[in-house]
């Protein structure tokens, strides 16, 4: 068991490392590209090749984590971030606006290779590691899930406020080689600390055998591919801009969604304690899941009426309306987190989460893309009834989950 623990310890330390710069890369990006005039779409379209790439990212990455180890792809990773900084920071302001954008949706893609693979080996190892403290039980695993998911969204937060200070204080490019340099001292502490081999096994043969999941994962990933474009879609682009537009700061902007991701992240952690935990582990998180879906379509309905509405101080409404937001979607990608790992076999957990996560980030993508052309064709509204729409489907792909494990 202590053994165990330590493995967990060291990989979710080695994502703090990683989440914290990829928070700040992303406020980077988007304030110092809107800060040059770029339109909405324009900076949606900057993130396209970063999450598009994490679709086929988190597919390959859970089954070569399968096939050659955990520690392995997690060293992969960290390296590919590295580069993707490095590449990012050779940016040119002589260029042309197509030449810049095209190198940095090309770095960003490589970074969103290297976030998708830190993410499947860092998930996956909690499995391995809960696996082998066999006295431990499911709520054991869920504890374990949400602290892992919740700091990991707390650290991104503060990865924001960072990106912000570091754009400030050091400028674009030296900001980034800073970056590159705490993630080579991450990358040290992993190879020197972790077992070389941790959670290799026999890997799928075939794309038939490494796409068949069973029903659980099957409703989950096509859950999750719309909870997470319902957030980005007004998160990425909607909200920054609509503050901005209020008259915000930038720093006021990057320091309330810093606040935010850090509030949902404790949130996360917290869900063990708002979730009542069953002996199987499936029958009363189940049904938490879809009652959560529910709650949380209802939020960006209120606000779209709201704006519509266009009510005094519509600033501060939408506001609060994103604190309730943050509430419950943080439970319910809590609640998701640890199913997945629930109707896993632990033999290829890797695959099974990077096959969840590739959802993830196909709807990642898609809200991105979203987010940009939503806002433009109807302002925050528009983007509102588009997450609106989404958190509906959520729920319904929530209500065919399995209550037992086949």
């Amino acid at each position: 068991m202590q053994h165990a623990a330590r493995n967990y310890a060291i990989v979710t330390a080695a994502y703090w490392g990683f989440t914290l710069t990829d928070g700040a890369l992303r406020m980077l990006v988007l304030l110092h590209f809107y800060r040059l005039g770029y339109s909405p779409f324009t900076l949606a379209f900057l993130f396209l090749l970063y999450e598009a790439a994490g679709v086929l990212a988190n597919l390959i990455g859970g089954w070569l984590a399968t096939r050659y180890g955990i520690t392995r792809m997690l060293t992969v990773g960290l390296v590919t971030q590295i580069i993707g900084f490095t590449l990012l920071s050779q940016l040119d302001p002589a260029w042309t606006v197509t030449m810049s954008v095209a190198w940095v949706v090309l770095s960003q893609g490589v970074c969103g290779v290297a976030k998708d693979l830190t993410k499947t080996a860092s998930k996956s190892a909690i499995k391995v590691t809960q696996a082998a403290a066999k006295e431990q039980d499911n709520s054991q695993l869920f504890k374990w899930v949400a602290w892992f998911t919740g700091s990991k969204n707390a650290m991104k937060g503060v990865g924001f406020f960072l990106g912000g200070l570091l754009l400030q204080a050091l400028g674009f490019q030296h900001a980034l080689w800073a970056m590159a340099a705490l993630l080579a001292v991450v990358l040290l502490g992993v190879v020197t600390s972790l077992p070389t081999m941790m959670g290799k096994s026999k890997a799928s043969k075939s794309a038939k055998e490494l796409f068949a999941k069973n029903a659980g994962i099957n409703a989950l990933a096509a859950a999750r591919v719309v909870l997470f474009g319902a957030r980005d879609v007004w998160f990425v682009v909607g909200v920054p801009v609509f503050l901005y537009s209020q008259g915000w700061t930038f720093t006021m902007v990057g320091g309330f969604l810093a606040a935010w991701t850090i509030g949902y992240g404790l949130m996360q952690a917290l869900a063990p304690n708002i979730v009542r935990r069953s002996p199987d582990g499936l029958s009363t998180e189940v049904p938490a899941a879809r009652l959560w879906s529910a709650l949380l379509a209802v939020v960006p309905m209120g606000i779209a009426a709201a704006v519509a509405l266009d009510v005094p101080h519509l600033q501060w409404v939408v506001v609060g309306g994103l604190g309730l937001f943050g509430v419950a979607f943080a439970v319910n990608s809590s609640v998701h987190s640890y199913l997945v790992l629930a109707y896993a076999g632990s033999e290829k957990a890797a695959e099974d989460v990077g096959f969840y996560y590739a959802a993830n980030a196909l709807g990642r993508f898609f809200g991105t893309l979203m987010s940009g052309l939503l806002y433009q064709w109807g302002g925050l509204l528009y983007a509102l009834l588009g997450s609106a729409v989404m958190l509906v489907l959520c729920w319904v792909f929530t209500l065919s989950l399995p209550e037992k494990k086949t």
